[in-house]
């Protein structure tokens, strides 16, 4: 352990008091003699230092403070400059083939020694006694009365609250490489799979990456009236496989082998998948010793990261997935599909205003208007003028993006400096953008716009950003239920306009979706902790077995089936560890931020909202929330909506 030469464990008292005798008394000098070790240098040495650097007045402080968020802006943003080409050739497809040596730089990080480094040079030590970490009990209850300046002060203590050495960052790195690209490569050839009668559902092309791709088709077969309900049966059967690790080893990835997911169990792929979330899992074992105030994955995940308690949250999900209004909702389902519902009318999307429309003719659109990454980066602007920001205003924002095509589904790579862009990543065939791609494509504008307001036009550097990523989530579902709205270049304020209600409902039912497969990554991470040996086999049988026991207390009852694994299907679980959580607290916030913003009736109005909004930064998720729209994050709005439509449509 880091501390066991400052600290006994056992007693909770220091060995070595390297206070005692300072005139100087502080939270942060106490904290930085916490994280000093004999390697650093004697007694001595740490008074030394503190009587050298310690701020004695507020210009002092305020000072040092801007010279350090120089720097750590500066670095961080020379750092992902250099990630963001090392990883270039196996996230991109307009770099060709990736070779052995481009995949072995992926998992190469320009940052692993930045803790080792500061702490040697002392740059840390001079951080923590001039700017303490509070916890986040105390952030939330002093931070009633900071000033903006008091809060960018706060986050400059919660830089180096750890030191964890660099090999072991390093061995994060390798691990989250290694299930991000075993992740993208993850390719099911739909043209590929016959029924048990010899039929081919899909054309020979069709390629569907996991789980987005298969999600988003299973979902756009609701309007295929003829073989819709025949496809997402066998999308069903894959998913199925996927999580049990049944998938044929040749399958993946490979559309030359012919099989049938409902009978063919022959040569399945071995334990990789779940090999990959053990490897990130070993990664964080490697961390826990370092980091006495968060001794888990978990804890710094959720306490330090999402800044809301697990358990918190777990409650939070289990109070809208085990309410009335869903058996209510899935009523409504099943009337409107008539038949009983199945496990993957989970992603139902019936209510969405696309729900009634050609996928095939929708896709003729955007490949026409979308036929490669520079012509959805050209159309930025406009789209941004639709949803009300001003000419000046989008060209400004839209300047600071840049469109690329995805290996994988997409994802929103964010600027950390405000000389680099936010990159917005999609998948785009040869052929242009489908509308899958395109959805995505919006979807990730809206991180992306998102994160230029909060770094390009943020008060202090030290705040840019959001809370957690389920903010920027909530900016991204913004976005992307507009989708239809931006490619019809529609005029009006930005509020949805609901048909009965559904809107509403369609938001409910995602965020009834997304929380039971996040209960089940969760549990999957305690149960991680509680078997720190366990192999490959055992974590997926473990798995398997949390995700049946979520399905039946809380979905069976509505969508049937018992013992159903579908909600451990999600590729988030392997290259994402406890990433999950943020999609249904991100829906939470966006339904309180849509409730908030329908108040602004022109578009001008729900831009400019949008923007203060999001110009807040990083305050606690719980302050962010109260100064956003005046209440703190709550399931409570969502529910009262939902059982007021339900009762207006019986």
């Amino acid at each position: 352990m880091a501390l066991c030469a400052l600290l006994c464990v056992a007693c909770g008292k220091r060995e070595m008091n390297l206070t005692e005798g300072l005139e100087i008394q502080s939270l942060g000098i106490d904290q930085a003699a916490q994280v000093w070790t004999p390697e650093d240098g004697s007694k001595e040495d740490f008074q030394a230092l503190v009587k050298e650097y310690y701020c004695q007045t507020d210009s002092e402080r305020v000072a040092l403070f801007e010279s350090l968020s120089r720097i750590m802006e500066r670095y961080s943003e020379s750092a992902d400059l250099l990630t963001v080409e090392l990883l270039k050739p196996t996230q991109l497809t307009n770099n060709g083939e990736p070779t052995a040596a481009d995949w072995i730089m992926s998992g190469y990080s320009p940052t692993a020694h930045f803790l080792d480094d500061m702490f040697a040079n002392k740059l840390a030590f001079i951080t923590i006694i001039n700017f303490p970490h509070y916890t986040l009990e105390e952030k939330n209850e002093l931070g009633k009365k900071w000033t903006r300046m008091e809060w960018a002060m706060a986050r400059m203590g919660d830089v180096f609250t750890a030191r964890v050495p660099a090999k072991v960052n390093a061995q994060m790195a390798q691990a989250q490489a290694n299930a991000e690209n075993y992740i993208a490569d993850y390719n099911i050839y739909m043209g590929s799979l016959r029924t048990e009668d010899d039929r081919q559902l899909w054309p020979k092309e069709t390629v569907l990456l996991s789980h987005w791709n298969l999600r988003d088709e299973l979902k756009a077969l609701y309007a295929d009236k003829k073989a819709g309900q025949e496809k997402q049966e066998m999308i069903y059967e894959v998913m199925q496989r996927i999580v049990r690790q049944q998938i044929p080893a040749e399958a993946i990835n490979n559309g030359a082998y012919i099989w049938k997911p409902y009978s063919d169990t022959l040569n399945p792929e071995p334990y990789t998948r779940y090999e990959r979330i053990l490897e990130t899992a070993h990664a964080y074992f490697a961390a826990d010793a370092y980091c006495p105030a968060a001794p888990t994955g978990i804890q710094r995940n959720f306490e330090d990261g999402v800044e809301i308690p697990a358990k918190e949250l777990d409650s939070l999900f289990r109070a809208l997935v085990g309410s009335e209004q869903v058996k209510e909702v899935g009523q409504i389902i099943r009337e409107r599909l008539g038949r009983d519902l199945r496990p993957y009318d989970i992603w139902y999307d019936g209510f969405k205003a696309r729900a009634s429309l050609n996928e095939d003719e929708l896709t003729t659109q955007t490949r026409e208007r979308y036929p490669d990454a520079g012509a959805f980066e050209k159309d930025m602007p406009r789209l941004l003028e639709c949803l009300g920001f001003l000419g000046e205003e989008a060209k400004k924002i839209a300047e600071h993006i840049v469109v690329e095509p995805a290996r994988g589904s997409g994802h929103a790579w964010p600027c950390l400096g405000r000389n680099e862009p936010a990159r917005l990543r999609t998948r785009i065939a040869p052929t242009g953008m489908d509308y899958k791609g395109y959805n995505i494509a919006v979807h990730e504008f809206g991180h992306c716009v998102e994160q230029v307001l909060d770094m390009y036009q943020i008060d202090h550097y030290m705040l840019s950003g959001v809370p957690n990523t389920a903010y920027t989530e909530a900016s991204a579902f913004l976005w992307q239920q507009r989708d239809l709205q931006l490619m019809a270049n529609r005029s009006g304020s930005g509020a949805v306009k609901e048909a009965n209600g559904d809107e509403v409902l369609d938001q409910f039912w995602s965020m009834y979706e997304i929380m039971g497969v996040s209960l089940v990554d969760m549990q999957m991470w305690q149960w991680i902790y509680s078997h720190p040996k366990a192999t490959a086999k055992e974590l997926c049988e473990a798995t398997v077995e949390i995700a049946k026991q979520v399905w039946n207390q809380y979905y069976e009852p509505v969508l049937g089936e018992h013992d159903c694994v579908l909600l451990a299907v999600y590729s988030h679980m392997v290259n994402a560890p406890m990433y999950l959580p943020n999609y249904p607290l991100g829906h939470i916030v966006q339904y309180q931020l849509e409730e908030h913003l329908a108040k602004y009736t022109t578009k001008q109005e729900f831009a400019t909202e949008y923007a203060r909004i999001y110009r807040l930064g990083r305050l606690t998720p719980k302050e962010w929330m109260i100064q956003a729209v005046g209440a703190p994050p709550s399931v409570e709005p969502v529910l009262r909506a939902v059982e007021q439509i339900v009762q207006q449509k019986k």
